[in-house]
This record gives C-alpha cells, sequence and structure tokens, in this order.
C-alpha cells in the first residue's frame, strides 16, 4: 500500500451543524484517512454514525467546519472559482443512496445521463452526445432503447445503473458511493456491486464506499474504516479488520453480522458496546494510533499498549 499514490488525504475533517447551540450537532468529529489510487476505502457504522456526512463534505456538498480534504494535494474547501471547481468535479463524482430520489423524473435518462457531459462540455455534436449516452448505457448493461424513457419506467437497481452511468459520465478519477445498495434487494445488491469492482477494473477507478452492509463491504473493499458517532474508531485492511478486530466498538458489530446456519446463528453471542467501558480521564489523549503495520486504532495511551499485544 506504501508503494500507491494517496489520492486523496483527509486531515482533521469536522463537519457541525447548529455550531454554538444548544443542539449543536458533531456528525462528523475530527477524522482523518488516506485513500490510494485504485483502492476501495469501505466505511461503516450504524445509522447516524457521520458516514453519508463524510461523504457529502469530501466532495463538498457540504463545506467544512474545520480540516481539510487534499485532493491530488489541492485542498478541495478552500475559496476556489468556478472553474477550479467545475474542475474538480470532473475528477469526483458520487452515486447517491436512493436511486428513486436522485433522477429527475421529469428528465428522459438521456438527459439524466448527458447532464454532465453538457455542463463540461465534453461532445462536440448532438450525434456525439447520444453516442457517448449509448455507451454508457452498455457500460452499466443497459441498451440505448432505455434513452428515451422516464427513470419511473425502471427498477431500482436499474436505475443505480443509470446513476452509475452518469457518474461515469464526465470519466472521473474518484467515486464516492454513499450505500449505493441498501435501496435494493440482495440479488440486485450482488449486481451492482460486481458492476462497480467490473468498472474499478476496466477504468482504473478510485471508490469510497460507504454501506453499513458489513458483508458486502468486506467483498468489495481493500480497506475498511468504521466510524462511531462521528469518530473514526478503527482502519484496517479488510481482512485484518474481520479476522482480528480490536476497537469495542468494532467487536460489537461484527457480532451482529447474522450467520446462514439457523444452529450457529441460535447459538451466536452478541457483544454489546458502552463508551463508558473506556474510562477516559480528562487528561487522556485519545487518538487514531497504529497497533499493528496498516491497522489504526482510536485508543488512549494505555490502551494501545493492551491493543498491541
Amino acid at each position: 500500500m506504501e508503494t500507491r499514490k494517496k489520492l486523496l488525504e483527509i486531515k482533521n475533517l469536522k463537519q457541525y451543524f447548529n455550531v454554538g447551540k444548544p443542539n449543536e450537532v458533531r456528525a462528523v468529529d475530527g477524522i482523518s484517512f488516506d485513500i490510494y489510487e485504485g483502492e476501495t476505502l469501505g466505511l461503516v457504522g450504524e445509522s447516524g454514525c457521520g458516514k453519508s456526512t463524510t461523504g457529502r463534505t469530501i466532495i463538498r456538498l457540504y463545506d467544512a467546519t474545520d480540516g481539510e480534504v487534499l485532493y491530488d494535494g489541492v485542498n478541495v474547501h478552500g475559496k476556489k472559482s468556478k472553474e477550479e471547481l467545475k474542475a474538480f468535479n470532473h475528477k469526483m463524482q458520487m452515486i447517491f443512496q436512493d436511486p428513486y430520489a436522485s433522477l429527475n423524473p421529469r428528465m428522459k435518462v438521456s438527459d439524466v445521463i448527458a447532464e454532465g457531459i453538457d455542463i463540461h462540455g465534453l461532445a462536440k455534436t448532438k450525434e456525439d452526445r447520444m453516442n457517448k449516452v449509448y455507451e454508457l448505457l452498455e457500460t452499466v448493461g443497459l441498451n440505448k432503447e432505455h434513452a428515451n424513457r422516464y427513470p419511473h419506467e425502471f427498477s431500482g437497481g436499474q436505475r443505480q445503473r443509470i446513476g452509475i452511468a452518469r457518474a461515469l459520465a464526465v470519466d472521473p478519477d474518484f467515486i464516492i458511493a454513499d450505500e449505493p445498495i441498501s435501496a435494493l434487494d440482495v440479488s440486485i445488491q450482488a449486481q451492482v456491486v460486481n458492476l462497480m469492482k467490473k468498472l474499478q477494473k476496466e477504468k482504473g477507478l478510485t471508490y469510497l464506499f460507504i454501506a453499513h452492509d458489513l458483508s458486502m463491504v468486506k467483498y468489495i473493499s481493500d480497506r475498511i474504516g468504521v466510524m462511531y458517532f462521528g469518530k473514526l474508531v478503527e482502519l484496517a485492511p479488510a481482512d485484518e479488520l474481520y479476522n482480528n478486530p480490536k476497537h469495542p466498538y468494532t467487536q460489537s458489530l461484527l457480532s451482529a453480522i447474522p450467520l446462514p446456519d439457523p444452529i450457529s446463528e441460535r447459538s451466536r453471542k452478541r457483544k454489546t458496546y458502552d463508551p463508558k467501558m473506556h474510562n477516559y480521564q480528562a487528561d487522556e489523549t485519545v487518538q487514531l494510533r497504529e497497533v499493528s503495520p496498516g491497522h489504526f486504532v482510536l485508543c488512549s495511551e494505555k490502551e494501545f499498549e493492551q491493543y498491541k499485544k
């Protein structure tokens, strides 16, 4: 991993809402991690932990409260002109969670997909524009006859494929997939994830894959980060995280994965997580520490010594 280029560097990223008010929400509370070129980083955690907010802040749908997002060495959240933002959006795209809500119902599929092509001036003629749309539809497993239909005429899985085609239309390097399979049937989930893996291999894409389905995240991800209440509590290679989870919250999450065998499922022991178990003192420094090569855990100095064993 060390030989790969860092495509994205997240440094102490914070995203607060209602700042300074009694109902202040610290959705993302000082997280740091890197994403390497060509890899898939999975981001998991329970609903409300800040996963989607992290993705939306990275791509600048939200302006960060604090911290830096460096894309190819350039700060995404620095003051930028319209031209600079346009160039940035050319490189980074997003696949949204809800394939029903993320497509404009009044636009034909051809116009939905070609919107980015039009904005960035990637087609010289109308014929060139439509040829690009047809090519994108075929790339995601649809056909050119679908171009003249409206989103409501498609199934959920097909709509998500249209969403993927829209993201690919501007030929990005990096895609944030915000729970792209959560609204789909299990069999369709596998199709969409396999499509994403295929496209990654063919086009050299880099993914941030946000989800709460731990089994699917393991399948697609090279490394996995675990979030809890706005904090990144553990980050490790996928196999290492599943085989040797260190943080009690990660252990709790993994213990909740259902088992396909009914007998094993009945005897499965769930682990619960209570943040109070750490008993941190006011003068203790709690930060992400490397307990083994490439395996980071949010812990105090005292816990660090225990996790290293």
